[in-house]
């Protein structure tokens, strides 16, 4: 419970998937939290959920897409709470129609290369941009930005999503670097494919079959496994981490290529 204690723990994407995993596991720690999410009817309902068991939560509505939008959240959580420990920036444009447009850069029609760095580059730096004051006024803060393990490799497809997931880690690292000294850390969390309630229900099983043959664990990631990790990046037991990527991706980007074709022949499958 005193892991995260009366820190002030801002979500983003806080509705669904991750964030709500993280929201809770929080909440279980005694963090008060400020729930963000571009549908506000979730995210009001996981506040309700979370008060009536006695976690000081709110609701705010956020389109990462405009400035004010994130303007206003930052603004929210000050005038209610005074101040912001953390700040997870977690969500993301994650819709089918998104994850179909953004193939590769040939093909690519630049409205989703546009947009998609618009909601998951400049969003989250907005969100940074108008925290960070508040931080270093009040002597510092723990900034945990979610990426993508995508975004250590080259891929086929998801040219857009892996290139705008690597410029958070770079202004991640910038932050670290420009105001580590003020107290302000900042690091990221790089999950792999993790089996949200939409990942099952949208991702087509021939795509999970591929990974999951690349994945060195015995199974795939819950959200659950994430927001263990971006729990500890909020505590002062990481105050040591900063400007660090936190891979959590089951050794899916561990290994060299074809680590399925492989297996049978050391594995005696």
């Amino acid at each position: 419970m005193s892991q995260l204690k009366d820190k002030v723990i801002v979500i983003t994407g806080a509705a669904g998937g991750i964030g709500n995993s993280a929201a809770q596991l929080m909440a279980s720690r005694g963090a008060k939290l400020v729930l963000a999410d571009v549908v506000l009817e979730p995210a009001q309902g996981l506040a309700a959920e979370l008060a009536a068991a006695g976690v000081q939560a709110i609701a705010v509505e956020l389109d990462l897409a405009f400035e004010e939008s994130c303007k206003n959240l930052i603004d929210t959580a000050i005038s209610h709470f005074g101040r912001i420990d953390v700040l997870c920036n977690n969500a993301a444009d994650l819709r089918m129609e998104m994850a179909i447009a953004d193939t590769d850069v040939e093909r690519m029609e630049t409205w989703v290369w546009d947009r998609t760095f618009q909601v998951n580059t400049r969003g989250p730096f907005l969100t940074c941009h108008y925290a960070l004051p508040h931080m270093v006024k009040q002597g510092g803060g723990s900034i945990v930005n979610t990426t993508s393990n995508l975004m250590l490799q080259g891929q086929v497809i998801q040219a857009a999503y892996s290139s705008s997931k690597s410029a958070v880690l770079q202004m991640t690292r910038a932050i670290a670097a420009s105001h580590g000294r003020r107290g302000v850390r900042a690091n990221t969390v790089s999950p792999g494919l993790t089996m949200t309630n939409a990942a099952r229900a949208h991702m087509p099983r021939e795509l999970v079959d591929i990974v999951t043959s690349e994945t060195l664990t015995p199974f795939m990631a819950d959200p659950i496994d994430i927001a263990y990790l971006m729990a500890f990046l909020a505590s002062d037991e990481s105050r040591n981490i900063t400007g660090q990527n936190l891979v959590s991706d089951g050794g899916t980007s561990s290994h060299v290529p074809g680590f399925a074709h492989f297996r049978p022949f050391f594995q005696g499958e």
